[in-house]
């Protein structure tokens, strides 16, 4: 019973009978968009979109959450703490320059498709998961970390054993807001040719077909809150196996 009660899984169940049946919906879009002659994106299944939807922002999200958890890592330390501030500021710089301009610059280096996607979902997705990381390490209470040390814990042994699962429920926050973030942002690659939920947005927007929007823009926000979901279930997780220790 419990299992027909969660909330996640009949989210679930509602995304993947939204992509089986979106192919069928020819006459509910007829219905509500009759100037169209073909209201509904059939150039790609719905299915191949997503799969490759979430694998680019599965790849990003990965390489986002290494660098930014391990640049969080590496400045909280005694030998890297000078350097806070700089990576503080390259993360940031990444975040706040569009995604558009990162497509356009590594375009013509990279060609299109997905390779310059992924970069720029990279740079987009690190400062969420190194803020987040930095203020987990920050939250480890500094009588913990004392008495770690007096049980005779070396420094890898304190962050291993002892920082790092302390910290892990803010971590993983940051890790949500990058990957949430990236599912919205992940759109734009089908601008330069990478295959995404994106893909009937880009061309219902370019040949003034609603309906080719909203069938992108719905499964794209529910894949978000289907993950967002999922991460809060995991923090959930967490904090009761903190609290258990």
């Amino acid at each position: 019973m419990k299992v027909v009660r969660d909330p996640l899984v009949w989210l679930l169940l509602l995304f993947i009978a939204l992509l089986a049946l979106m192919p069928y919906s020819g006459p509910l879009f007829s219905a509500m968009f009759p100037e169209l002659p073909r209201p509904v994106y059939q150039q790609q299944s719905f299915w191949s979109l997503t799969l490759a939807h979430f694998s680019l922002v599965g790849v990003s999200s990965l390489v986002a959450t290494v660098v930014g958890v391990g640049a969080g890592i590496a400045v909280t330390r005694p030998a890297g703490r000078e350097f806070r501030s700089l990576v503080e500021t390259i993360a940031a710089m990444g975040q706040t320059f569009p995604p558009v301009a990162v497509l356009a610059i590594a375009v013509p280096v990279m060609g299109f498709g997905r390779e310059p996607a992924i970069i720029a979902l990279i740079l987009y997705g690190i400062l969420p998961v190194l803020q987040g990381t930095l203020a987990g390490l920050a939250s480890v209470p500094s009588s913990v970390l004392s008495v770690a040390q007096g049980m005779g814990m070396n420094g890898w042994q304190r962050l291993l054993k002892v920082e790092l699962p302390l910290a892990a429920p803010v971590m993983i926050a940051g890790i949500r807001i990058s990957v949430i973030v990236n599912i919205g942002t992940a759109t734009i690659a089908s601008t330069v040719g990478a295959n995404t939920l994106g893909t009937p947005i880009i061309i219902g927007l370019s040949g003034f077909n609603t309906a080719y929007v909203i069938q992108g823009a719905v499964l794209v926000a529910l894949a978000a809150i289907l993950v967002d979901r999922a991460f809060e279930r995991l923090a959930r997780l967490l904090s009761r196996h903190h609290r258990g220790r």
